[in-house]
């Protein structure tokens, strides 16, 4: 496979010379784990479909990824191809990820929710030769559907299972000859990972990242949070998607810590991890943080290991910071992060409480960000514009379409959210470009007001979008899922927010109560979808 990262090149003399890429790959990190803690637990995991608990210590993993690797090598896959596997936060994740790193390979995670059609799109693109699955998960037959997948996808040599005792199984294929010993010579820059964004806009993109792109970030990151080798990560997250692939694999093994895997996400399991396992750390979306924190509070819980749990995907509700906070005992740190960079901004251990709750933190060192209007002039502080960002964790490109990667002869990448930066240097994003709801020649501040919303008694989740107005231009409508055992009315929402004193023009024109929001899998509600919905509404209030 030929990878184009025409955004590494542009960047190497000056990311070294400032010593933000440190010129290492995980087997460096992973050798340094050996020699210094190799009968330290690096990782704890359970199978949630056969039950079975694995322990590893760091000399266990890589015995696990080396065997791993050999089966690579012995399926013909070496540097440059590419691995595919649709897997949970099971520990055959983490030793895939340092098997492909030894030979060379580039490890394609893919989210446990796609199917047929995004998977035939994304191994297709990716020119795959080998996919890894669960034989079965939350009571979805994987195999079957690799299977026929594999027949659309003309580079897709094999399928490899988890849980089949046969001859397509993993045991079988990956793990049954000899470890490959040493690792190859694969270079910091080299494409090492290969993910699609996670699509709240509908159409993926494979986002390449080098080892210097991801360790770039995890380093000051870690820095920032205080974190060490005597942590302990709960990753609940999905590590296909960036932030548990990032914090809950990578960063571990960076640290010499130790990882804690939950593959389906339940509170109250979340709870018991982190009091039995004594966990330090943990990053997830805004709808995880407020889902322990009800789950703690409601069984009269206590978690005093947990010391910060960082919440990015989505602006944390003013309220459920002060929740959060008082629940759980922990520092509730604010980010704001992409597929594309990984974690950004994140507000800081000893900023003060409101920071966490009205902002999404200040740039992590070595990178920038800027807020421009439309015609790339910075805006004047607090005003709302386009979120610009460059520097060390900036990927290397999107696989294929490199007349996509919306950079600028500086280095400044449009990440396509709205945001306001304060005189600090915090931002706050305000939404995404494409979700600005123009009302009448009036932006609606969709954020602030989906954020009042959330304080109602009754809202457990609220997303706005704006529905077609033949003169008005648009009007926004409220999408709500409720509490257990409570109700809304247009009219209760409608006084609920007259109350919060907003202007009558920012309040949505309909509310329709559902079910559950559509979200990926790391919890970023898609808009896309809502938005499609409200193209039938007609202007009414009712």
């Amino acid at each position: 496979m030929e990878f184009d990262p025409v955004l590494i090149a542009p960047r190497r003399r000056q990311m070294r010379a400032q010593g933000f890429w440190p010129d290492r790959t995980i087997n460096d990190y992973l050798a340094a784990c050996l020699a210094e803690r190799p009968d330290q637990e690096a990782l704890v995991g359970t199978n949630s479909v056969s039950g079975e608990e694995t322990r590893l210590t760091y000399r266990q993993l890589a015995e696990r990824a080396e065997r791993i690797a050999g089966g690579l090598v012995r399926l013909g896959i070496g540097a440059g191809d590419v691995v595919s596997y649709q897997l949970p936060n099971w520990w055959q994740f983490t030793a895939l990820y340092l098997a492909c790193a030894r030979i060379g390979a580039v490890a394609n995670p893919l989210m446990p929710i796609f199917r047929h059609r995004e998977l035939i799109f994304m191994l297709g693109l990716a020119e795959s030769r080998l996919l890894v699955v669960p034989r079965v998960f939350r009571g979805f037959d994987y195999q079957a559907m690799a299977k026929e997948v594999q027949a659309e996808v003309p580079t897709l040599e094999r399928v490899v299972a988890i849980g089949d005792p046969g001859p397509e199984g993993f045991e079988a294929v990956l793990m049954a000859g000899a470890p490959v010993a040493g690792p190859a010579p694969t270079g910091p820059d080299d494409v090492t990972q290969l993910l699609y964004t996670s699509g709240t806009t509908g159409e993926p993109k494979g986002v390449m990242h080098s080892s210097n792109t991801l360790i770039s970030n995890l380093l000051p990151y870690a820095e920032r949070l205080g974190l060490g080798s005597g942590d302990v990560v709960l990753m609940a997250s999905p590590m296909a998607h960036q932030t548990g692939f990032m914090y809950g694999l990578m960063m571990p093994i960076l640290l010499g810590a130790r990882a804690v895997l939950q593959d389906v996400w339940e509170p109250k399991r979340a709870a018991a991890l982190i009091a039995a396992e004594g966990v330090s750390f943990t990053m997830a979306s805004t709808p995880f943080l407020n889902d322990l924190a009800e789950a703690v509070v409601a069984g009269g819980l206590s978690l005093p290991s947990l010391r910060i749990f960082l919440a990015a995907g989505a602006p944390i509700p003013r309220p459920l910071v002060q929740k959060a906070k008082e629940g759980l005992g922990a520092a509730i740190v604010s980010a704001w992060g992409m597929t594309e960079n990984g974690a950004v901004t994140t507000t800081k251990l000893d900023d003060p409480e409101e920071k966490a709750a009205n902002t999404d933190g200040c740039c992590l060192p070595g990178m920038a960000a800027r807020v421009v209007d439309a015609g790339g002039r910075e805006v004047p502080r607090g005003e709302e514009g386009r979120l610009l960002v460059r520097g060390c964790s900036l990927f290397a490109g999107y696989l294929k379409r490199p007349e996509w990667n919306n950079t600028d002869a500086e280095g400044w990448f449009d990440t396509g959210d709205l945001a306001r930066m304060d005189a600090e240097g915090y931002i706050r994003i305000s939404g995404r470009a494409k979700d600005i709801i123009i009302r009448g020649g009036e932006n609606v501040p969709v954020v602030e007001i989906e954020g009042l919303l959330f304080k109602h008694p009754s809202v457990a989740a609220v997303a706005i979008v704006g529905f077609p107005d033949a003169r008005l231009g648009e009007r926004a409508v409220a999408f709500v899922t409720l509490r257990e055992g409570t109700s809304l009315t247009f009219g209760e929402m409608t006084e609920f927010l007259a109350q919060q004193r907003i202007a009558r023009q920012y309040l949505p024109e309909r509310l329709e109560i559902v079910e559950e929001l559509p979200r990926t899998p790391s919890g970023k509600v898609q808009k896309f979808k809502l938005r499609e919905v409200a193209q039938a509404f007609s202007p009414t209030t009712a």
